[in-house]
């Protein structure tokens, strides 16, 4: 799904548009997620293995918080979007042109790069006393975390509180968007312009939704209730869940997304008849 949508908005050039350039961001941030965490599992899975190398964690721990990190300040760029989009709709082309689009899609990357980088080192530098048993099926800074001596995990616990304030901040702006562009669209006077406005927004915050409702139950549930089972299911709920549904989220209800995929589909398929043509020949 989300490499169909990056096919699809590469090929098409009515779907050259800063929305489509941050769907398409979001959809190789999506694909990323699933490709660093899913086949290390099915491996382990088919093999009947649970190992996994050292600097083999330290790589999925610095992609998955790198993806992940990412597609947070991509959500918080593209509610910024939205909100231009239609509470300034006059100056839109001036705000989001071009070269705009691509320094927030740098600052995105380099943000979520950052934010791993910092993550990574510092779990990674911690002396483990507990054992090398990760309770997970991916590695994960939580469950390396209880591994670790009693007093050296402070400074990793120090930068998750530093990281939930920015990420706080984000889910402040995103929501105070959110309220701007509900009170310009419930003044539109006719009710196809409201229904094209909404339209526009809904895929973003139910992304936006799914993606901070599964992040707070991993994170803030209480230890009381945690089991090895919970923590499993839960990790699959904001690891695997999103990415997977974001695909289908936006392409519902988005009639250009939805031809330029059948686009897409069309010519895979007349292609592939093609070849098998010229193979029969």
């Amino acid at each position: 799904g989300n490499g169909l949508i990056i096919t699809a908005v590469a090929c098409d050039h009515r779907l050259h548009t800063p929305m489509y350039f941050f769907l398409l961001n979001l959809s190789v941030l999506d694909l990323g997620t699933i490709s660093t965490i899913v086949p290390k599992s099915m491996a382990n899975s088919l093999w009947d293995t649970r190992d996994i190398s050292y600097s083999g964690c330290a790589a999925q721990v610095f992609l998955v918080v790198f993806l992940l990190g990412g597609e947070y300040y991509l959500l918080t760029v593209m509610a910024y979007d939205r909100y231009v989009a239609i509470c300034k709709p006059l100056h839109y082309g001036t705000i989001m042109g071009s070269r705009a689009c691509v320094k927030m899609g740098a600052v995105v990357w380099a943000g979520g790069f950052l934010y791993s980088v910092l993550h990574t080192a510092n779990t990674f530098s911690i002396p483990l006393c507990q054992g090398n048993t990760v309770d997970q099926f991916f590695c994960e800074i939580p469950q390396i975390l209880k591994l670790s001596c009693s007093d050296s995990y402070r400074r990793e616990v120090g930068l998750i509180v530093v990281s939930v304030c920015l990420m706080f901040g984000c889910f402040i702006f995103i929501v105070l968007s959110y309220v701007q562009i509900f009170t310009v669209v419930l003044r539109i006077p006719s009710e196809q312009g409201r229904h094209k406005a909404f339209s526009t927004c809904l895929p973003h915050l139910a992304v936006f939704s799914l993606f901070v409702s599964t992040d707070m139950f991993a994170y803030l549930k209480p230890p009381s209730i945690s089991s090895p089972t919970l923590d499993l299911v839960v990790s699959v709920l904001y690891a695997v869940v999103p990415p997977t549904l974001n695909p289908l989220i936006y392409s519902m209800r988005n009639k250009e997304l939805k031809d330029a995929l059948r686009k897409v589909i069309s010519w895979t398929f007349f292609s592939s008849g093609d070849i098998a043509i010229a193979l029969r020949k």
